[in-house]
């Protein structure tokens, strides 16, 4: 674990936990809660870009922002990764943001007009350039296994690890991130769906579960593109281990932007909570309802 701190020490608040980092989504969900006095810990694969984005985010928020290494296909890992977060204090906001990259793998023929204009669309709507249809039977068990694993299986523990301290407390909120995958099947697409739609699952029963002890879980399905900030001049580039995509384009999602709704259904007034929110530009055409 690695401590980037700047200003004058620890949040009064709880720690905000943000798993599956990288440039785009998972870092302006973590300068979000810097900026609103959080002590923030981000976990991912890579700790050497992870205590970079850490660094970075204390320098301007000026916060304590802890890098913490995590695989999310790994229980152990998890386990251990989460010691270090609930060593810095109550956990009070979980944001899962991870999931398996699909690697590409050619149709074993060649498809129809047709059946091509459907995979374009359906890659489209999966909402990342850098996904490829598989062919079912292309598909490898540890491959799907994995997809499964990280897409819901790391879910579920990093939310059995905060959810104690958080029903202690009667207060708390845990964010999924989901996407068009969650609610549509796509060819060529099955591990990337059966792992959203199963991570839907989860988001729903606990919600039902755990929302009368005073937490908040929600669903948040990003159906579109995430590109840089407006804000940013930085070329886009591809990670795993979050929802994003390639090159900003007219219908590109702001990830500042989004940031903020992530925020709002964290301060949300518990009278009125959210399970499941859809978010898309308004340059879009595609409803996938």
């Amino acid at each position: 674990m690695r401590n980037m701190a700047s200003g004058s020490g620890a949040s009064q608040k709880g720690i905000a936990a943000i798993v599956g980092v990288g440039p785009k989504l998972g870092r302006s969900i973590a300068r979000k809660f810097s900026q609103e006095g959080y002590t923030v810990a981000i976990l991912a694969r890579d700790l050497g870009r992870l205590s970079r984005f850490a660094e970075e985010i204390a320098r301007e928020a000026k916060a304590q922002v802890f890098a913490i290494r995590i695989d999310c296909s790994d229980s152990q890992s998890i386990r251990e990764a989460f010691e270090g977060v609930l060593s810095l204090g109550f956990v009070e906001v979980l944001v899962y943001n991870a999931y398996q990259q699909q690697q590409p793998v050619s149709f074993i023929s060649s498809p129809s007009p047709s059946s091509s204009s459907s995979s374009s669309s359906a890659t489209n709507r999966v909402s990342n350039s850098q996904l490829y249809p598989t062919s079912f039977i292309d598909v490898r068990i540890d491959s799907f296994e994995k997809s499964l694993a990280v897409s819901t299986v790391g879910a579920f523990h990093c939310a059995q690890q905060v959810l104690p301290g958080m029903v202690e407390r009667r207060r708390g909120t845990i964010l999924f991130t989901g996407c068009s995958a969650s609610l549509n099947g796509f060819p060529g697409f099955s591990e990337l769906c059966c792992g959203k739609f199963a991570l839907r699952a989860l988001s729903q029963c606990l919600a039902k579960e755990v929302q009368p002890l005073g937490v908040h879980v929600a669903h948040v399905i990003i159906d579109g593109i995430i590109g840089p900030p407006r804000s940013s001049a930085s070329p886009s580039r591809s990670m795993v281990g979050e929802q994003q995509v390639g090159e900003g384009t007219s219908l590109s999602l702001d990830p500042d932007a989004l940031a903020q709704t992530y925020w709002y259904l964290h301060v949300q007034d518990r009278n009125v909570w959210t399970h499941e929110i859809d978010l898309r530009s308004s340059n879009s055409n595609s409803f996938n309802m």
